[in-house]
């Protein structure tokens, strides 16, 4: 797929050029270090590269995030997939998306293959730390975007109805009315504001690339829906399930389990014991949950299994969130310079912080806190991340010795 660059809108940005290279490298540190879920890989992300090494604006993250909120698919992949593309164009994007994915899905191949992680006293406790440290970047995440992108009442308002309607309302769907709404607040009540106008995000796709991506995402989930009835048990097969799952279920993360679970475990193509074993091994292991699909391919009696199997499922789910994200983005780029697209994605954005800090008390805080030593670790990472400014993969590090530490106390 050739590259076509377009021409920068007056307001417009082109990004600071990098290389695959550098893409690659620092993304596979994220993929090394990110534990926590969808969620708190936005908070890596952002400490990363909006904080440290400044490959873009504040309100530039949001808009990504605000965007892949939108589209079916791994939200939090699909924003890495267009951090490295707006970066270092397609070769960037691949070398995200291989880099940040890859260590997680190489660890549930091998845990397919009967390797046993994360066992006994300090194995769990391994986990229970990663998890904590999880509230402590999210935090760090809500705290920032909120600085920036809700600097008064009427956005900070958004944010907090935001926040109500996705714990009131639980699944996607409420995190979809969320940021709709707070798209149309921003439509009514912030169209004269005298905040900074933040450039748009300029990607590397043409207009043709956009509608080709389309196109083939249609003709592929048609033909997916129409060789149901006579799938199989081969390749094709277990590529149909997977990429059927990427494409329906809205801002990744556990939401795709159920689809999952129909499609293998009902199906008969792994047993109920061996999907949430891998379940369990995806929850302990950094990167994207959807990496989940590779264990699932692995252990599957349908199709090849093994690594060839891995190798499909890991493709099948993925794919479609990516082609979705290619084929909207040359014509965000064109809608965006709108005034009032602008007041609207000020507002999607407000929203964006109060669906994170709903995030940040459920399901990371309700998950990882549970009792006062699970708090302290965790606001002791939120002090090292915020006012000490170390870097996020040092506080991992120290929060899963510390969880370590908290199995051999009485607290």
């Amino acid at each position: 797929m050739a590259e076509s660059v377009r021409e920068p809108a007056p307001t417009a940005q082109m990004p600071s050029r990098g290389s695959a290279a550098e893409v690659f490298r620092v993304f596979g540190k994220l993929g090394l270090t990110s534990f926590g879920g969808p969620v708190a890989h936005l908070g890596y992300f952002r400490a990363e590269l909006v904080e440290r090494r400044k490959w873009l604006s504040e309100r530039q993250y949001a808009d990504l995030v605000a965007l892949s909120q939108f589209l079916p698919g791994p939200a939090s992949s699909q924003v890495g997939f267009g951090l490295g593309m707006y970066r270092a164009g397609f070769w960037g994007a691949l070398a995200a998306f291989v880099a940040f994915t890859l260590p997680s899905a190489v660890a549930l191949v091998l845990f397919a293959y009967g390797a046993s992680f994360f066992t006994g006293p300090i194995g769990e406790g391994v986990l229970a730390g990663l998890k904590i440290v999880a509230v402590a970047i999210v935090a760090q995440a809500v705290w920032g975007m909120a600085k920036s992108l809700t600097p008064d009442r009427q956005r900070a308002s958004i944010a907090v109805v935001a926040a109500a309607v996705v714990l009131l309302w639980a699944g996607v769907g409420g995190q979809v009315v969320a940021i709709v709404v707070g798209g149309l607040a921003g439509l009514a009540f912030l169209r004269g504001g005298t905040d900074e106008k933040s450039p748009a995000l300029l990607f590397p796709v043409s207009k043709t690339v956009g509608v080709v991506s389309l196109v083939v995402f249609a003709v592929l989930l048609v033909l997916v829906f129409v060789l149901e009835g006579v799938r199989g048990s081969g390749n094709l097969a277990v590529f149909g399930t997977f990429f059927r799952a990427g494409s329906l279920v809205f801002g990744g993360g556990h939401v795709v389990l159920p689809l999952l679970q129909a499609g293998t475990a009902d199906a008969g193509w792994v047993t109920y014991e061996q999907f949430l074993a891998g379940y369990g091994a995806a929850q302990a292991v950094p990167g994207p949950l959807f990496t989940f699909a590779a264990y699932l391919g692995a252990v599957s009696s349908a199709g090849s299994g093994g690594v060839v199997g891995a190798l499909v499922g890991l493709l099948a789910i993925f794919l479609p969130g990516f082609l979705l994200l290619v084929g909207v983005l040359p014509f965000w780029n064109s809608v965006r310079e709108y005034p009032k697209v602008h007041a609207l994605m000020r507002g999607a954005n407000a929203a964006v912080v109060g669906i994170l800090l709903a995030a940040l008390y459920d399901p990371v805080f309700t998950t990882a806190i549970t009792g006062p030593g699970a708090f302290v670790l965790a606001i002791v990472g939120f002090l090292l991340l915020v006012q000490w400014r170390l870097a996020p993969w040092m506080v991992v590090a120290l929060s899963a010795l510390g969880g370590v530490a908290l199995q051999f106390l009485p607290f």
